[in-house]
């Protein structure tokens, strides 16, 4: 087995990673990836907001996205050696969040898989680098954890050590019916099931924070509404 660098970073201040939220949650309104509204959600709730992040569908909003990504992961302090990306979401942020870090010094190595294996050429389900050392998934958000663990699972099948999961938004919810809401969120499940923490570029307190620092701006509108959803399905 081929050895890897080993990366890792001082975390940064906490002003320092403050500041990267919350240019990260206007930055995504202003491509309307963050949008305030009425919206149904896949669970089936009425939500004051929602989050889409296929709609960075440019060449610079990627590059701009996968910026945001390795920026969090180094103000992390998460001592990693490579990345995967869950197909499909995962396969472009993997990439570019790879270009991003190398662009900072860091360049590691990534890999993510097919849905199918493939039964030609090389043949098998993992496109890229082999998995090994310390793993570092990265998808967009985390909803039902599916993808997760199915990532989990893999890893830990080729022997390598799962990092971290790296995601844009964490939206501090619980998950289930109104009668029987889980006491944690997706993101603690996966924290508290895995042993794996996850590391978000922004939260719902993010978004609330831009809502207050817009005084009276479009936003201000919206905060009772984004209030209400939280202490409805929201965790501390």
């Amino acid at each position: 087995m081929t050895a890897v660098p080993h990366t890792s970073i001082a975390p940064a201040s906490p002003a320092d990673a403050e500041r990267f939220r919350t240019d990260f949650v206007r930055f995504a309104t202003e491509l309307g990836v963050l949008r305030f509204g009425t919206f149904t959600t896949k669970a089936g709730r009425l939500s004051p907001y929602f989050f889409n992040a296929g709609l960075f569908d440019s060449g610079a909003a990627v590059a701009r996205l996968a910026e945001f990504y390795a920026q969090a992961l180094l103000a992390s302090g998460v001592e990693f050696d490579m990345l995967y990306g869950p197909a499909y979401k995962g396969i472009p942020l993997v990439t570019a969040t790879a270009m991003a870090l190398a662009t900072r010094g860091h360049d590691v190595p990534f890999a993510f898989n097919r849905k199918e294996a493939k039964d030609h050429g090389e043949g098998g389900a993992l496109v890229g680098a082999p998995l090994q050392g310390r793993v570092v998934i990265i998808d967009d958000v985390i909803t039902a954890g599916t993808s997760v663990r199915e990532s989990m699972r893999m890893i830990e099948a080729a022997r390598a050590t799962p990092a971290a999961v790296l995601i844009a938004l964490d939206r501090m919810e619980r998950v289930g019916a109104d009668d029987a809401l889980s006491k944690h969120s997706a993101v603690q499940d996966v924290q508290q099931t895995h042993g794996c923490p996850v590391v978000s570029i922004a939260s719902l307190d993010d978004i609330l924070a831009l809502i207050e620092q817009d005084g009276g701006g479009e936003f201000e509108q919206h905060r009772e509404a984004v209030l209400a959803y939280r202490a409805k399905y929201g965790v501390a």
